[in-house]
């Protein structure tokens, strides 16, 4: 088998019936800085710190995750340079391992993964933007509904719609991470020493990792634009890289910040660490930018999940005729409408569902973690099966170092497996039950086992 290369100028479809280049890499740059920047890094660095035995740890741990997220991005760009589709994940698997296992795992990503993390981000965002205009005690519950509303319009609007309003989101985003580092640098003292030695004893160090490579997620949502990217195939790898070094660099940047205003047992004991430190920078003042620049990066990662989402839709309808609604591409957009649209439902239902009890909506969601480790371990074996299996198929990027890169990803995904499972506890089974759900609805649905028209569209 071989895989075409890029078409002249970049059209995938002659015919406009599927996806096409329509995006340059600053919007998928845009797409997979928006989504591993969520609210994640305003929370995380707490915990990271609570484990740290001292602030070379606390500093390293954040340069080490950075650097494992690069090694999984050299194996993502390889699929992807060899399999352009916008399927993703779901087409990977579904690939090496067979239609059952890729309609299982689509079946879990579309029904609570995806779905329930954009209802998730709604409701940081309308948290905190009800934290600033105060319309009663639905505030939180309405914003978060209506940005749900508004995300799935913008893109079903366009894909050039959305991804300009991503590119101008994580510009905003990036802005705030930049205020944060030089308002705590330049407006507060160094923390005193007593704040630093009141660091914890010993190091987890595996928990540590933990919580760095979860803040650290999302960057493998960006393979999902690699058939609209322009000249995609080519430019999925220096698209992935340079996003990830410059997430490293900003998050080592904010947390060095912290560690100065608050010291490692400042930030350990902090429940709100960019809050605490805002708060002694600028005072009131600094709380509401806080909850402003959160606000941000939550719409910033709600839009980029939105995107990415609704093309695991449009992929699993392809292959799977009882869907084949969810596959209708509208060329004339550039959008998977449908898919927006089903996911979008899905969410907002997630959201009022939310409202009612929003502890039990977020531990729910949290249970999935399992299934996320679970799918990248995957994926990267199927690097290793595809290579096998199919060697003839053009790879215009190739993982350096193979097989050591795609092994010391597939043993870093395996321990975040692993750790996922042992920290959720019997908690684990829901997201065990979600894919029982999905197998069984399997076997009752009739699978395309020769691949989606966009696929087919790359094999020759």
């Amino acid at each position: 088998m071989r895989v075409r290369s890029d078409p002249p100028h970049g059209d995938i479809f002659a015919d406009g019936a599927g996806p096409r280049p329509i995006l340059g890499a600053r919007h998928a740059v845009a797409i997979c800085i928006g989504i591993v920047i969520g609210a994640g890094v305003f929370r995380t660095p707490s915990l990271v710190a609570a484990n740290s035995a001292d602030a070379f740890v606390f500093a390293a741990a954040w340069i080490a995750g950075g650097l494992l997220s690069i090694v999984g991005a050299l194996c993502y760009a390889e699929l992807a340079s060899a399999y352009p589709g916008v399927g993703g994940d779901y087409s990977y698997l579904k690939r090496a391992f067979g239609a059952r296992v890729g309609f299982i795992y689509a079946w879990a990503r579309l029904s609570v993964i995806q779905t329930g993390s954009i209802a998730l981000l709604a409701f940081v965002f309308g948290d905190y933007l009800a934290e600033i205009v105060d319309i009663g005690p639905r505030g939180p519950v309405l914003f978060a509904a209506a940005i749900v509303i508004l995300l799935t319009a913008l893109n079903r609007a366009g894909a050039r719609q959305g991804a300009g309003a991503q590119l101008w989101l994580m510009l905003l985003e990036v802005g705030g991470l930049l205020l944060i580092t030089a308002a705590a640098f330049l407006l507060v003292p160094p923390a005193p020493a007593s704040a630093v030695a009141a660091a914890p004893e010993g190091s987890a160090l595996g928990l540590v990792m933990v919580f760095v490579l979860l803040t650290f997620g999302g960057w493998s949502e960006t393979v999902y634009v690699t058939a609209e990217l322009r000249g995609g195939r080519r430019r999925i790898a220096g698209v992935l890289v340079a996003s990830l070094a410059l997430v490293t660099l900003l998050y080592l940047l904010v947390n060095l910040a912290f560690l100065h205003a608050l010291g490692l047992g400042g930030m350990a004991a902090s429940d709100a660490v960019a809050a605490d430190a805002m708060r002694l920078a600028m005072g009131d003042a600094g709380a509401v930018a806080i909850s402003l620049i959160v606000a941000v990066a939550a719409l910033s990662s709600a839009n980029a999940t939105v995107i990415t989402g609704a093309r695991t839709g449009h992929a699993l309808g392809e292959n799977t005729p009882a869907l084949g609604w969810l596959g209708r591409w509208d060329g004339a957009r550039g959008t998977p409408g449908n898919a927006l649209l089903a996911q979008g439902a899905v969410a907002l239902l997630l959201v009022v569902l939310g409202g009612l009890s929003r502890d039990g909506f977020a531990a729910a969601v949290e249970f999935t973690a399992p299934v996320f480790w679970l799918a990248m371990f995957g994926v990267g074996v199927a690097l290793f099966v595809l290579r096998r299996r199919e060697p003839g198929v053009d790879r215009p990027f190739r993982v350096p170092l193979y097989p050591l890169t795609p092994a010391i990803f597939c043993a870093t995904s395996l321990y975040l497996l692993w750790s996922s499972i042992a920290y959720t506890g019997v908690s684990a089974l829901a997201g065990v039950a979600l894919l029982a759900v999905g197998a069984a609805l399997s076997l009752f649905i009739r699978l395309s086992p020769n691949g989606s028209p966009s696929e087919k569209e790359f094999a020759r």
